[in-house]
Order: structure tokens, then sequence, then C-alpha cells
């Protein structure tokens, strides 16, 4: 199921990745997510995952994300898939790539309401986002498997808001609908528009 889902998962062209330093970590941060059908908060791995939560972050602070859809939803069962938002094409709002931390080396898993990083080879994500909806460990990292068998990169964990995700995740599909040719019958026939992403601000 991983390779059918990671065929899936993206169409945007590979573009190798810039070195990085991650930052020295502070205690893990929350982010809000302002949405047409609610509010989701996410709390982010800035220890276990500190180049992805960085790479996140940097959106967020320089607002890159505000006015972004839930544009893709993949049902593979019943409460069972991923919903995906993110600069979905849009050149204006992308910001270089970066290395890939795999589950084997961060320790995380890709639980139900686990945020990730999909991508195509290692080192070309950039700004695409996915919500697990049950748990799916076929996106972590495998050495047994074939292929680069890197899996994808978790980085943090819905901590409010899952019920937001799982009426994004119940809205309708179109069945006919394509974005750039790809993902049929995983478009939502009304996208959930996310009108802010923000830190939320410690107490």
């Amino acid at each position: 199921m991983f390779r059918t889902l990671c065929a899936l998962l993206l169409s945007l062209h590979a573009i190798p990745a810039m070195a990085q330093t991650a930052p020295t970590p502070a205690a893990n941060p929350r982010v809000e997510l302002v949405t047409t059908e609610g509010r989701i908060v996410v709390e982010l791995e800035a220890t276990k995952a500190p180049i992805t939560t960085a790479n996140f972050l940097r959106y967020v602070d320089q607002k890159r994300l505000d006015g972004i859809k839930f544009y893709r939803t993949v049902k593979v069962a019943n409460h069972f898939g991923f919903v995906q938002f993110g600069a979905d094409g849009d050149v204006k709002r992308l910001l270089p790539p970066i290395r890939h931390e795999p589950t084997t080396q961060t320790g995380l898993k890709h639980l139900d309401g686990t945020i990730s990083m999909p991508r195509l080879a290692p080192g070309t994500a950039r700004a695409e986002f996915t919500i697990s909806v049950g748990d799916q460990p076929s996106f972590d990292g495998d050495p047994t498997k074939p292929g680069d068998n890197l899996g994808y990169a978790a980085f943090g964990h819905v901590v409010e808001g899952m019920d937001v995700v799982l009426k994004i995740f119940d809205a309708p599909v179109s069945p006919t609908a394509t974005d750039r040719g790809s993902f049929k019958g995983e478009i939502p026939e009304a996208p959930v528009k996310v009108l802010t992403v923000r830190r939320v601000k410690a107490q």
C-alpha cells in the first residue's frame, strides 16, 4: 500500500534539497490552523524532527500558509487515509526543499492525527503536509522494504480539533475532478480553506 500511496501523494517535480543545519530546538511549539470548518492545533516535535519542524515554522511565521486549502482527501477505508494541505503548486509560496528526516531517525510514527511531509525523492519536500486519519505504518521508514524505504517525515500530531480533521475527511469528493491531471477521486467537492496559521503563544 505504501508504494501505491507514494505514487499518488505528489505530482510536483522533484527538486534537489539544499543543505540545512537544524536550529537548536526549544520546547515543542504548537501551531493553530483556523479553517472555515473550525480550529486545528498541532504540536510539533522540535527535538525529534528539528529540520522538518523548522521548515513548517518558517512557512507559518512568513504567513505563507494563510489562504491555502485542504485540497486532497485520500479515503483508503472508513476513517482511514489522510487529508492534504499546502502550497499545491503555488510557486510564490515555496521555500527551498529540505533534508529528509525519516521516522527511522526521529523515532516518530505515523499514528492517527500525525502531521507529516510527503515527498517524491528524499530531500524534495517543501510545502505539502498531510494529517493521518487512522494509524499509517506504511508511511514509516522501513529498511526491509524495497525502493528508498525511508517513508515520509512525521513531525508532530494534532492535539485539538481532530473532529475538524474528520469533518474535512468525511466531506464528499468529486469522482471526476483532478489536480493538474492527478488525484482523480480525491479532490473535495468544496475544499476547506485555511484562513490563518499561527504559533500558539505559551500560557
